[in-house]
């Protein structure tokens, strides 16, 4: 069973893969290093609440669907 740290990593590459972004995009736009989204997409590590909260609102996707614990990647009231 995977840990959420590598079901976030498979979920922020493929996000990130989606939207054709490199780290250093994604870096920028979130206000986040370079250095720590490679660990967070290598799965190293989960991201504080605060940054996941910024991947996903870049994202436009749940906390829920980042994390892996739901395939709906739409936010719900």
């Amino acid at each position: 069973m995977y840990g959420y740290d590598q079901k976030f990593a498979e979920r922020l590459n493929q996000l990130i893969e989606r939207d054709n972004l490199g780290r250093f995009d994604l870096a920028r736009a979130t206000g986040l290093s370079s250095s720590y989204i490679q660990r967070l997409r290598q799965g190293y590590s989960l991201p504080r609440v605060i940054n996941l909260i910024a991947i996903a609102d870049f994202f436009h996707v749940s906390l829920d669907y980042l994390l892996g614990r739901s395939n709906d990647p739409l936010r719900h009231p």
